[in-house]
């Protein structure tokens, strides 16, 4: 019943903006709908701070369910080979560490975040725009990043925790991948970082 709902919900969605989209285009009313002028009337401090949040709540999400995923793993076998619960916990290290991630490139974020006046000349309102719209774009790379390298590592912590109660010898082989795993989020955060190096917010952002 609740996929019924869902799926129908959907369709009459899809259906009337197909129906409205296609009633400005067939009447030449196209330029009503005109996404340039939503991103020009909204604020790049909205888009900036979105970006801080998404990099936080989708880092956090993914280190949560991976935690989740691992944990309940390594509580299951460790009940028949108590030996396991100790060294996997290097698995639940890993899945914090993404959180970590999305916390670090915020906080780099929020930094770059300053106040610029009203009456500024349009060189500083349009480097302001793009400084926000960069934000925008680094949090949902970092937060997304994070969340898949969060959600692998848990899978990943959770067949090596089994596998180690069945046969030690592979909890190191195992281990590897989820090294690389983890990895997949410090790609993110360093692409991130690439995305907001020449950001400026403020005054002084249009002066260079």
């Amino acid at each position: 019943m609740g996929y019924l709902a869902y799926y129908s919900g959907t369709s009459v969605v899809l259906s009337v903006l197909t129906l409205v989209g296609l009633y400005y285009l067939l009447t030449d009313q196209g330029y009503r709908v005109d996404f340039g002028w939503f991103l020009e009337e909204t604020s790049p401090y909205m888009w900036a701070y979105i970006g801080c949040s998404m990099a936080i709540a989708l880092s956090v999400i993914g280190a949560a369910w991976g935690i989740l995923v691992t944990g309940t793993s390594i509580l299951g076998g460790g009940v028949q080979a108590p030996r396991i619960k100790t060294k996997n916990l290097v698995s639940i290290i890993f899945c914090e560490a993404v959180a970590i991630y999305g916390i670090i490139l915020a906080i780099v974020m929020s930094n770059i975040v300053q106040k610029y006046p009203s009456d500024a000349d349009d060189d500083v309102i349009a480097a302001n725009y793009a400084a926000g719209y960069k934000l925008f774009g680094a949090g949902l790379t970092v937060g997304f990043s994070n969340l898949f390298s969060g959600l692998a590592v848990g899978v990943v912590g959770s067949g090596a925790a089994l596998a180690d109660a069945a046969n030690p010898r592979l909890f190191v082989k195992i281990l590897i991948v989820e090294i690389f795993a983890s990895a997949i989020g410090l790609f993110g955060v360093i692409v991130g970082i690439l995305q907001v190096s020449n950001a400026k917010m403020g005054e002084a952002a249009g002066s260079g």
